[in-house]
């Protein structure tokens, strides 16, 4: 029990909407801890009645400083008597100075309380704590970022922060490692941090920015546009190149609703989007690799066609036809995997290029045969979906071949077979998640005593060398359990492998 939403559901009354108000304040609030050098503590009042007791609903600390908590306190209940500055303001609604001094795990600290408002009403406090100052000037950059963490603050208290509508509650905003710029009101730079005098100076910018607006400093000033005008946050990545990637997220500070600055967070993403594109170079020379593989495979088809037809024993042919529909059905697999980003594919994909092989390769006015494929359309992993591409190859062929020959068989001018294919899954069995693949038939049925386990057919001992020793699975023939003349064919086998 560690989720903001599922602490705030056992232990207060707070309602959706305020649970998502506090959840956007807690996916911004990492800024709000760098910029004020502090532990931030999310409190919200219980439903236990008398005593008053607080819930800690979320936790975090800064970068910029030391933490003064090692533990995780979230979950940790509270009386009013053991945190007075929280049960102060909870009750009055109003914020606290930063000048209150309390002990601490270790050392003293100063504590700051805002109260959370959402809709009007007070939902939660905020805990800011912090090593005291002990009477030191700040230095330029602190002073410039704890005036934003206050001015934050008071945004919060008000409930003008978090954005309500804006920013998906489990999206994480920058933190102020790459820089901070602070706006005014026109958009013209108050501040730069160091940091962020560096990063634009790796996007070009290397006139003085203090006065300046983005605009006049060569950068694309949508961002801040967008901030002010609309009085929403707003982010915009600037690139110099194909080696300088730095976003920008634009927070606008607001009193009465209306902007009255605006705080840039800048983060170097470079290495992300070379990253980016080396995945991207990757993946495409990964499907050329299978691309190639399907044409070297399909040309090793047509060189065995070439030697069939100057066999003339039937046999031969025969053996050398079934290895070219087996190299097929491999071929299909690299062929998907050469359109598909990744190394997972649909099993339909497969399996539908296949039946249409063995219709063509197998099924003939003689012997007519329907094939269906129905059910789930599973995306699996390469190193599943090749050797069951060869499985399902084998049973369509070892059906059409067995269960429509004899004297029960399906003879020209009567109806046609159907063969049915079905795949469902995955769903977990033993632990793993699994696929089932079936292919039912209406033909003569299975022979009388008929054990797999002794079966001597070349297509079946593939079929169960794949099935159970490459795949871990498990394959069963059955008749059918309609009782309707056939034979059920079920594969069963996991989509993820047990590690040793």
């Amino acid at each position: 029990m560690y989720s903001l939403s599922e602490v705030a559901r056992v232990h207060t009354t707070l309602g959706p909407t305020d649970v998502d108000h506090l959840q956007r304040l807690v996916a911004n609030w990492g800024l709000l801890a760098d910029l004020s050098f502090t532990d931030l503590l999310l409190f919200a009042a219980t439903d236990a009645g008398s005593p008053r007791q607080y819930v800690v609903l979320a936790q975090v600390r800064p970068t910029t400083s030391q933490t003064l908590y090692r533990a995780d306190l979230v979950g940790t209940l509270v009386s009013a008597d053991e945190r007075p500055l929280v049960d102060r303001c909870h009750r009055s609604g109003e914020a606290t100075g930063a000048d209150e001094v309390v002990q601490g795990e270790d050392v003293p600290h100063s504590v700051r309380a805002v109260p959370v408002r959402h809709g009007g009403r007070v939902i939660g406090v905020l805990i800011s704590e912090g090593l005291p100052s002990g009477g030191r000037r700040h230095g330029e950059l602190e002073t410039a970022y704890l005036n934003a963490f206050g001015h934050l603050a008071r945004m919060v208290a008000v409930g003008e922060f978090p954005f309500p509508g804006t920013e998906d509650p489990l999206k994480e905003l920058p933190r102020v490692g790459d820089g901070v710029i602070l706006l005014d009101a026109d958009g013209r730079v108050q501040y730069s941090s160091p940091n962020a005098v560096s990063a634009l100076h790796r996007l070009g910018v290397v006139i003085q920015v203090e006065g300046a607006t983005f605009g006049q400093l060569g950068l694309d000033e949508g961002v801040v546009r967008t901030s002010i005008g609309q009085r929403r946050p707003a982010t915009l990545e600037l690139s110099r190149g194909t080696h300088t990637n730095v976003l920008v997220h634009a927070v606008p500070l607001l009193r009465r609703n209306a902007v009255v600055g605006v705080l840039l967070v800048l983060r170097d993403i470079s290495d992300l989007r070379r990253l980016d594109r080396l995945l991207v170079s990757k993946d495409t020379h990964i499907r050329e690799i299978h691309h190639r593989v399907k044409n070297n495979l399909q040309t090793i088809s047509s060189l065995l066609r070439i030697q069939a037809r100057r066999l003339s024993l039937p046999e031969a042919r025969e053996a050398i036809e079934e290895s070219v529909r087996r190299i097929g059905s491999i071929a299909v697999v690299h062929e998907t995997l050469s359109r598909e980003a990744g190394d997972d594919v649909p099993f339909s994909d497969i399996a539908r290029p296949i039946i249409r092989m063995v219709e063509e390769s197998l099924v003939s006015p003689e012997r007519p045969v329907l094939f269906r494929l129905v059910g789930d359309t599973p995306t699996l992993p390469a190193d599943v979906a090749t050797p069951l591409a060869l499985v399902l190859t084998e049973l369509l062929q070892n059906t059409v071949d067995h269960a429509y020959r004899g004297p029960a068989a399906v003879t020209d001018g009567a109806e046609p077979g159907e063969v049915v294919v079905t795949v469902t899954g995955p769903v977990e069995l033993d632990g793993r998640a699994s696929v089932t693949v079936e292919v039912c038939d209406d033909g003569v049925g299975l022979p009388q005593g008929f054990s797999l386990d002794t079966s001597t057919g070349l297509g079946l001992s593939i079929v169960r060398t794949l099935v159970c020793n490459e795949l871990e699975g498990s394959i069963v023939l059955t008749d059918r359990a309609d009782g309707q003349p056939g034979t059920l064919v079920t594969v069963t086998v996991p989509v993820t492998r047990d590690v040793d």
